[in-house]
């Protein structure tokens, strides 16, 4: 049998196909770049247009923000602490929720006794306003970085259980009578089938969760102020203060960590489901 080799590509079809990619590459960043600049142009326009010069303080500039908040080195650092400190509350609270829910949502699948009798209490958790209960989370943790990471993981673990117990949910019938007939373990269609095919489920609710995660931690530091001073407590300073250019700067880097870690948790889905799966998420 005569070996087949492979085919070079033609140099108009390979440059056809990078020419298709770098428009991909345009739409995706050209309408968010586009917005991001009209939303620019409205701030300066609020700030110059709107607001009178004695009332600036509300609204600062753009150029005002960058200049003080970000290079001005000795309130920068200032940020950047404040940043680290609600940023290790913030992972510490979401591999807790993680794990626990995680654990808790496969438990669940196994069991619908179990569903029934836990899922109603995941609700009220969920459904508990965080400020009724941080006396309580005070008196039995203290009112440091334990209460903070507590408040991460009452906020960020639900969506990790629904989505979690869905996706195990979600195996069609057929495949599971396939391993009945070759009368599969528990365990073995847990490894080989709920849990492979839950997979966009579970990390799509690890991606809300880890933006909950942030506020969680930003919340507890309101509340919760002995230890290290974190981002929220610094956006409570400025904003006692009247310190605009500090203040919209702890909200810029705040948002950027919910955005950090979203984005993080959707390309390691998207590494991890790839293995499963052919949808992205």
């Amino acid at each position: 049998m005569s070996d087949v080799t492979q085919m070079p590509t033609p140099p108009a079809t390979a440059s056809k196909s990078v020419r298709d990619r770098g428009r991909g590459g345009l739409r995706s960043v050209l309408p968010p770049l586009l917005l991001g600049l009209g939303l620019i142009a409205a701030w300066y326009g609020v700030t110059y247009g709107v607001l009178r010069e004695d009332r600036r303080f509300l609204l600062r500039a753009p150029h005002e923000v960058v200049n003080v908040g970000f290079l001005d080195w000795e309130n920068f650092s200032e940020l950047l602490g404040g940043l680290w400190s609600s940023g290790k509350v913030a992972f510490i609270g979401l591999l807790l929720a993680i794990i626990i829910g995680v654990l808790l949502a496969t438990i669940m699948s196994q069991t619908k006794l179990l569903e029934q009798a836990v899922f109603p209490y995941a609700v009220t958790l969920q459904a508990i306003p965080i400020l009724a209960i941080v006396p309580l989370m005070g008196f039995w943790f203290g009112f440091g970085f334990t209460s903070r990471v507590m408040v991460c993981v009452i906020i960020s673990i639900f969506p990790v259980i629904v989505n979690t117990l869905f996706g195990l949910q979600s195996v069609p019938k057929g495949m599971h009578d396939l391993f009945t007939l070759h009368q599969a373990s528990r365990l073995t269609r847990l490894r080989k089938l709920t849990l492979p095919n839950a997979m966009p489920a579970i990390f799509a609710g690890f991606r809300i969760s880890a933006g909950l995660s942030v506020i969680g931690a930003i919340v507890g530091d309101f509340f919760f102020g002995q230890g290290e001073v974190g981002i929220g407590q610094l956006i409570q300073k400025y904003a006692g203060r009247l310190l605009g250019e500090q203040l919209l700067a702890a909200i810029i880097l705040s948002s950027a960590l919910g955005v950090f870690v979203f984005l993080f948790f959707g390309w390691l889905g998207n590494r991890v489901v790839g293995k499963w799966s052919d949808a992205e998420i």
